[in-house]
Order: structure tokens, then sequence, then C-alpha cells
């Protein structure tokens, strides 16, 4: 099942593996910035923050991905002999404490490619997640952001806690892998108590593995990274780009240091009035809207489904549950079961250029083959879920999950339990059936975090800063176009500017629209807002596709 995560689509096709040893890099920090066993004195924070300031980045060529952010090659040259060059920023591990331990965050970038005169400085990504490598995804999304690179150099980092930056490790040996679990238990006993169990002994096993930099993974201490990123890359302003969870560190951000925000862009914009319930909520209500879309599609298509999108819906639904009494067998020796069959539809749901096979893969399904959307589930699922090999020692697999737990909880003081989410499961099975128990459940993820979580939801209010121009898509199963709205509204009066996008999938500048990449561009490279009320359209997928 989809959980209460708002991933952008880098992100979402993006693989990460565990680090084996995520707090290698904590160590005191001494006077002049280094990290020491003894500093041979006491060191006072105005004196570590003024090391930390002025500290040099010592940029190389990029090895290959590390397991922990996703492995694969090393990123090629750009088109135009650019090389992509790596780098470690230190930064406190508790910045109410910046003369204290230090952690190392990990960068990439690559240079501006145009005339040096007109180089405006760095562009900051964030990919979204929580739990996503920046540093790992940057690189295969390039080519989507050539025009920016005329002006900004392009840089994407691991947030703390994630990848190389220290990434949290929470899974280890001992412990059932979340395939043996059931997402959306029904029975009230022994499978609701084993998921409550799960995330309990998750929480534990986050807790020893990484329990040094557990405290230190949230929102508000990654954006306060983000404020030394720029004063070290010598930016007198942050320009930032940020996607679907990167819209809620933007908007920290700018609530921390208004004074700072530069040319600001937030696309898929997470809704920063909702706490963890009332996100998983509308997340069940955006993937039913865009499930419908697809269906009305589909019908359009002659599709073997149903004769309209509603015949579709009830189909898909009484597969679902079908799938889940007799799961059916893949020629792999897998199988394709109910949280299967959901997996597969809410990833197709990230982006339009999915749903030609995503109706390829229910019309088997429905002639009781189950391959295509087993396949598909595993090419579009999250991945890094951790685990054992079969001597019991722990594998080192991706930390995003880990990370997205440990981030979520860190910042949210919602601790909800099993009675709660029963008595709220009719609100989602109304929102949707297919969708909904699945995100209901996933509210439990913080239960016996052993970490106080920060607040309800976030604080975003940036009155005086520059304009944040807020990119918000009708279609958006992960972040629901009403957010766009509500993130401007707290922003403050002339901070938040929206554009709409009438279109589908998470997200909308990486849909290719042209109109979005034009104005977003516009923005970002010469300064120019759009006109209130500016929408973009979508183009729709050819017949017979």
């Amino acid at each position: 099942m989809p959980t209460a995560r708002a991933i952008s689509t880098a992100v979402l096709l993006s693989t990460a593996t565990l680090l084996a040893s995520s707090l290698a890099a904590c160590a005191p920090m001494g006077q002049d910035g280094d990290r020491h066993g003894d500093t041979g004195g006491a060191t006072t924070d105005a004196q570590a923050l003024t090391g930390l300031r002025n500290q040099s980045l010592a940029w190389k060529d990029c090895p290959a991905p590390a397991p922990v952010q996703g492995g694969g090659e090393a990123p090629g040259a750009l088109p135009d002999g650019t090389r992509w060059q790596c780098a470690t920023l230190r930064t406190p591990l508790d910045w109410k404490n910046p003369s204290g331990e230090s952690m190392d965050l990990a960068l990439i970038r690559a240079r501006a490619a145009g005339d040096p005169d007109e180089r405006i400085g760095s562009l900051l990504f964030n990919f979204g997640g929580p739990g996503g490598s920046g540093v790992a995804t940057l690189p295969g999304l390039a080519a989507d952001y050539e025009k920016l690179r005329t002006r900004y150099d392009l840089v994407s980092f691991d947030p703390r806690g994630v990848g190389n930056s220290a990434g949290v490790r929470c899974l280890g040996a001992g412990l059932p892998g979340e395939d043996e679990i059931d997402n959306t238990p029904d029975d009230g006993g022994d499978e609701t108590n084993a998921l409550a169990r799960f995330n309990r002994e998750t929480a534990a096993a986050c807790e020893k593995n990484s329990g040094d930099v557990l405290p230190y993974v949230g929102t508000t201490q990654a954006a306060q990274d983000m404020e030394l990123m720029r004063q070290v890359l010598g930016d007198e302003k942050l320009h930032y780009f940020g996607i679907s969870y990167g819209t809620e560190l933007g908007g920290v951000y700018a609530h921390l240091f208004p004074e700072h925000v530069g040319r600001a862009v937030l696309d898929g914009v997470v809704d920063p009035t909702h706490d963890l319930m009332e996100e998983a909520l509308a997340q069940a209500g955006g993937f039913q809207l865009a499930f419908e879309h697809f269906a009305a599609w589909c019908a359009r298509q002659g599709c073997t489904l149903g004769e309209d999108a509603e015949d579709i819906v009830d189909l898909v639904v009484g597969l679902e549950a079908a799938l889940d009494d007799t799961p059916l067998a893949t020629p792999d020796d897998g199988e394709l079961d109910g949280d299967g069959l959901v997996d597969a539809i809410s990833g197709a749901l990230y982006r339009q250029d999915y749903w030609p096979a995503l109706r390829v893969g229910l019309e088997a399904a429905a002639d009781d083959n189950g391959e295509v959307l087993h396949d598909l589930a595993e090419a579009l699922g999250q991945h890094g879920r951790g685990g054992d090999t079969d001597d019991g020692t722990a594998t080192e697999e991706s930390n995003e999950d880990d990370a997205f737990r440990a981030i979520t909880c860190d910042d949210s003081s919602n601790r909800y339990t099993v009675a709660d989410i029963e008595s709220r499961l009719p609100d989602f099975l109304e929102a949707s059936p297919l969708f909904g128990p699945g995100l209901a459940w996933s509210a439990l993820s913080c239960d016996g975090w052993p970490v106080p979580g920060a607040a309800r939801h976030p604080e975003v209010g940036a009155p005086g800063a520059a304009p944040v121009l807020l990119v918000g898509n009708t279609g958006d199963p992960a972040t629901p176009y009403e957010g766009a709205a509500r993130m401007a509204q707290r922003l403050g009066e002339k901070v938040g500017v929206e554009l709409t996008y009438e279109g589908e999938g998470h997200g909308a500048y990486d849909s290719g629209n042209a109109c979005v990449q034009d104005t977003v561009n516009a923005y970002l490279l010469n300064g120019t807002l759009p006109k209130p009320g500016t929408v973009c359209e979508a183009e729709p997928l050819p017949e017979g596709k």
C-alpha cells in the first residue's frame, strides 16, 4: 500500500541502500572547525559557528554513489563536458549546541555553463521523500534543468539522516521483513497486533542502531543546514527548488530565514496545515481522484475493464479484495496480492506516462495473470525495505524508508495508536475504498517512536520574504492541489505566488509541460513572476496509447 508519504517522481524511481555505520562521521569539533577527539580547551558556540561558516569545501570528481545512496555508476560528464563534483559540508550534529559534536553532509554540484558575468549563484535542490538522496538523484535529472544551469550552479545534497549524511539505520537482524506484515489488517486481531508490533520493533531498532543521531534529523535542523550551505557556497540569498517534501523543507527555511530567501520554487506542495492523520486522509482522496481520472481515460481507450470510470473503479476494488484472499502466482515464484495491486496502481499514478502500462497490467490481472502488475510494483514501488540474509546478519539495504520514518516522526508530535486508526477507518474508506485502508494504517508508523516529535504541523510563516513560486497540480495524488493555496496563505501576503497546472501525476515541472517549465524558468532566471491566476494545461495522452 502507499504510505502517507509525499515523494517526488525522481525519488520514487531511485534506489538507496543502508549505511552500515551511520555515525562514523560524527566527532567532537575543535575551535578551527575540524573534528578532534580532544580540543585542548573549551570552544564557544560563537567560535564554532565562525569555523563552520569559514570552512572550505574540497570539491572533487564524484565517485559512484555509495550503496546507501542507491549504488550504480559514477555520474558521467554533462554534454558540454562539465563534470559532477562532490564534497562534504561539516555541520553541527545539534544546532542548539554548535560547539558540540559535528556531522558531515554529502553535497554534489555541476558548475554553471553560461557567461560568468550572468551567473546568479547556486540553485539548491531537494527532490522529496523525506529520505531521498539528492546526491544520487540530481545527475539523473540534469537534462530537465539544463536551462537553469545557464545562470546557476546546480547543487543538491543528502539531508541529515539520509544516504551519506549519517544515514539512519533501523531494521536489522531478528526483525520480520515488512513484506511479511499485512499493511491493511482487517481482522482486528492477529494481523493488527502484528503490524503494531512491527512498528514498535522498528522504532526500537532505530534507537538501537542510530540513537545518537535520531533526535537531530528533523526538518528544522535540515533547514539550518541549508542556511549554512548558503553561507559556505558564498551566496547572498538562497535560491531553491523544492519538490514534494522539499516544499515543506523550503517553507520551514523561509520561516527561519525570511531575509535570506532568494528565488524559490516549490513544486508538488505539501499542505502545511495538516498533521500526520490529516495528510494521510488527504492523500487517500488524492489517489482516489487520480485513479478515477485514469479510469475515465482507460474507458475512453476502450479498455476491457469496464464501460465507464465507475465500472472500472468498482472492478478494481473487487479485484483487490479477491487478491487479498487468493493471490495470483507469478512465473518467478512470486505472487500478486491485494497490497501488490495497490502498490502498482499508486506507483503508476505518479506519472501519466505510466498509465498505458497500468492499463495492460490491470487487464491481465482481471484475466488471472498477475505478472505485469507484479513487475510494475517492483519497478515503481518504494525500495529499501531492509532485512536479513539467510545467515541472520543484517543486509545493507536502502535507508530511504528508515530516513523517511525518522524524519517524519521527529517532525510530527502525533503518536497515533491502533484505537485511533480504527476510529478513523470509516473516513478513510469513504475517501477511497482502494487506497484508504493502507493510508490510514500508515499513520501508525510513529507509535512507540523514541524521540518526541517537534509539532503537530510545520511552521512556514515568512512575512517579508521574497516571493516564493508555488506550483500546484490539480491531479496530484500525493500532494493534492489544495496544499498550494494553503502554503501560500501560511507563507504570508505577497510571499506565496501560485501557478496552477491542470494535469496528472506528482509535481509539474518534471512532467515536461512547456508552460510550467517556461514559467518556472522565467522566475528563476529572470525574476519574472506569473500573473495571478495563471493556469498551465497538460497535453492529453495520444489516443490509442
